[in-house]
């Protein structure tokens, strides 16, 4: 079986997005600073800016490339996978 390849940006992309909202997530969760929470809603509004603008690059690349590389619509599904995290994220909140 191949390993499943990945484009950078869109690797590192969702990596960074998903570390950077588990972390702010986490800590609020053991704070339960008001100020974390506001950080946080405007961190998922930057996110989801720079995700989309990833995502459309990826999928850009995607159907432009003859090659028959997946990496970037690999990519595309893996920045795709940020969306229930932070859902599910959400629901915990508005749940305490």
């Amino acid at each position: 079986m191949e390993n499943i390849k990945f484009s950078s940006a869109g690797k590192y992309t969702f990596l960074i997005s998903f570390v950077l909202g588990t972390l702010l997530f986490l800590t609020f969760l053991i704070v339960r600073n008001e100020f974390l929470l506001l950080i946080g809603f405007a961190y998922v509004g930057i996110a989801i800016m720079v995700n989309t603008i990833i995502l459309l690059y990826e999928l850009g690349i995607y159907l432009n490339d003859v090659s028959g590389e997946k990496s970037a619509g690999n990519s595309a599904l893996l920045l795709l996978l940020n969306i229930p995290i932070a859902s599910i994220y959400l629901l915990i909140l508005f749940n305490f």
